[in-house]
């Protein structure tokens, strides 16, 4: 069984054949889909999906990009959800985007922190979004998040960076990017990351992998993922699926055999 731990399923790409997506998943050996929100409306959708949907969980929060549209009530919602639903794993996507020059980079980190204050106050993991922005990412994990745990997406970090944060418990998640050739960092980076800690994504409909490039993603191509990965590290691809699956399972607290 394979796990794909982030992938946007309720995104507009797949309202037209969404129930052909996940027959597909289901065929590809997709055991289970973790569905990260951006804001208030995309969190209502992803509780939506995994409540209509064995092997869906969702994750709620506000994504850095969608920080400045934050509109009252919010995240008190994003609140609710987290503590309502069986169904919400984590709080996310959320973290810092440094590639565009809005939303203000204060804003990104004042929404950033009050999304790991709610992590911490539900108990639940964070799945983080970094995006050229590192250095604030770090700086605010050793302020504000203590005892937090959680996943990096799409790393894109160093390794020394990776080692500070396993002291801090979390793990990191690779998708398609991995696969493209001239990826030599995240190959690198993935290749050294201690197996418990490494997981497997697709950030569909995006960052399709090869031989899909140029088109749009889905869950099911995240065994070219795990492909990749147990080439670089000269490992069964069956290895490395139950052991990304298990990691998965282990960091938000899904039991095995629900």
């Amino acid at each position: 069984m394979l796990f794909d731990t982030h992938c946007h399923l309720y995104d507009a790409a797949y309202d037209a054949d969404r129930p052909a997506v996940l027959e597909r998943a289901c065929a590809a050996g997709i055991g289970r889909m973790l569905c990260p929100a951006t804001d208030r409306q995309s969190s209502e959708a992803c509780v939506e999906l995994a409540r209509h949907y064995d092997g869906i969980y969702a994750a709620v929060g506000i994504h850095p990009q969608e920080a400045g549209r934050v509109q009252p009530g919010d995240i008190e919602a994003i609140r609710r959800m987290a503590e309502q639903e069986p169904a919400v794993v984590a709080i996310g996507e959320v973290g810092l985007d440094y590639h565009y020059d809005t939303p203000a980079r204060d804003t990104q980190k004042e929404i950033f922190i009050e999304m790991i204050g709610l992590a911490r106050d539900l108990d639940l993991p964070i799945d983080i979004h970094d995006r050229e922005a590192h250095g604030d990412t770090m700086e605010i994990l050793r302020r504000y998040g203590k005892g937090l745990r959680g996943v990096f997406h799409c790393y894109s970090g160093s390794l020394e960076m990776t080692t500070e944060l396993i002291r801090m418990g979390f793990y990191f998640g690779f998708t398609g990017t991995v696969v493209f050739p001239n990826s030599k960092r995240a190959k690198q980076v993935a290749s050294r990351i201690p197996m418990e800690r490494l997981l497997i994504e697709t950030d569909s409909p995006y960052l399709t992998p090869p031989p899909y490039r140029g088109r749009r993603n889905e869950p099911a191509y995240v065994r070219y993922v795990a492909e990749e990965i147990a080439r670089l590290r000269g490992l069964d691809v069956e290895y490395v699926t139950s052991q990304t699956t298990a990691n998965g399972l282990q960091v938000f607290g899904i039991a095995e055999d629900v």
